[in-house]
């Protein structure tokens, strides 16, 4: 029994313990942990929908979670980013405000997360393409529409999500009721060069010798018409997160990435090899993406929301603002946030809610896919 404040303060903080990498804890500690933050995000009401499922998407079994105090609601998908860095793991922190008003999806997508740990990487590993993961998109969007009975859904695309979520807007923009774009990749290489010269001022600024040759050994960084090293790409990220370039005010996601050990739609073993599936869609997808330039893409037929951290240099936002001023879209809202590097959904958790609910949930209001109030 759990009861007493003393004994439900000892079980979070033992939780926590396990989250931050502490092994003395009692083996049990984590799954007590768990037990509470399932319990407190439950969906009660008689409407609510709370599962998580395989779906079988391009071939093979892509797992979800759908959450939401009313599935009348609209859907929102959220496409994580990365690649292979997956939203659902810390979706219990940031997310259930917007099981208030959406019926909210996590997918982890081909190659990451539970569905990763669902499939052989020997076999999926061919498949790595972002031709396939865009089309694993389009799949499940149809899905989703179909199993919901919806006509169009939102979609919400983060960092390397973005990428996809931009092309489905253009490609299907009668499947949307708007597409938002949460650190929106645009010109990508530009986005790197921009990276690099925050990360060096940083570094000159602190006096940082060390981070100051190991960035100079990697000049010119994302040099027009030239190929970008993986290896020194994780360089430049290694010094823009330490000087919040990643994360506001902090020196990269060591909180959030403790954050996943509390999430309950994860067993130990997918825990185990959940950096791995992010190695593993990383090294065939991340330095391709990075070569693209999605600012071309300027017109489109659905509405446009975007959600821009003032201080994210992950995804350059000012390189996001300059490609928004020139977008032609039915409707269009850009949103600062002004205390937010690249993890905007953790980083304003509050800011974020208002902002769907406020900027997105009108257009599907309009349509009247809401629940009867």
């Amino acid at each position: 029994m759990f009861n007493r404040p003393s004994r439900l303060c000892a079980v979070l903080l033992a939780g926590l313990s396990i989250a931050a990498g502490a092994c003395a804890a009692g083996s049990d500690s984590r799954a007590d942990a768990v037990r509470i933050v399932a319990d407190m995000r439950r969906i009660v009401t008689p409407q609510g929908i709370e599962e998580t499922r395989a779906v079988r998407i391009g071939g093979i079994d892509q797992w979800i979670s759908v959450r939401g105090t009313d599935r009348r609601n609209p859907v929102l998908l959220m496409l994580h980013g990365g690649p292979g860095y997956v939203s659902m793991p810390t979706s219990w922190y940031f997310q259930r405000g917007w099981e208030e008003y959406f019926t909210v999806v996590q997918w982890d997508q081909r190659g990451a997360g539970k569905t990763y740990a669902a499939n052989d990487p020997a076999k999926v590993a061919p498949t790595m393409t972002r031709a396939r993961m865009l089309a694993d998109a389009e799949e499940m969007v149809a899905w989703l529409r179909k199993e919901f009975g919806k006509d169009r859904i939102f979609v919400l695309g983060h960092s390397w999500g973005s990428s996809l979520g931009i092309q489905l807007a253009q490609r299907h923009p009668d499947w949307l009721h708007a597409y938002i774009g949460v650190g929106q990749i645009t010109d990508a290489m530009e986005s790197e060069r921009r990276g690099w010269r925050f990360a060096m001022d940083g570094a000159k600024r602190e006096h940082n010798e060390e981070a100051i040759r190991e960035l100079a050994s990697i000049a010119p960084y994302a040099a027009p018409g030239k190929p970008l090293a993986l290896k020194d790409l994780y360089l430049q990220r290694k010094w823009l997160g330490r000087y919040g370039g990643a994360v506001y005010g902090r020196t990269g996601f060591d909180a959030e990435s403790a954050a996943v050990k509390l999430a309950p739609e994860y067993s130990d073993a997918e825990l185990r090899t959940l950096w791995d599936g992010t190695e593993f869609s990383s090294s065939r997808l991340l330095t391709d993406v990075l070569a693209q330039d999605f600012s071309v893409y300027t017109t489109f037929d659905c509405p446009i929301v975007i959600f821009n951290g003032r201080h994210d240099y992950n995804v350059s936002s000012s390189a996001t603002a300059e490609w928004f001023a020139k977008v032609k879209a039915p409707s269009k809202q850009l949103v600062w946030f002004e205390n937010s590097a690249h993890e905007i959904f953790n980083e304003e958790p509050g800011k974020t809610l208002v902002s769907l609910v406020r900027y997105a949930r009108p257009f599907a209001e309009k349509a009247g896919d809401v629940a009867p109030q």
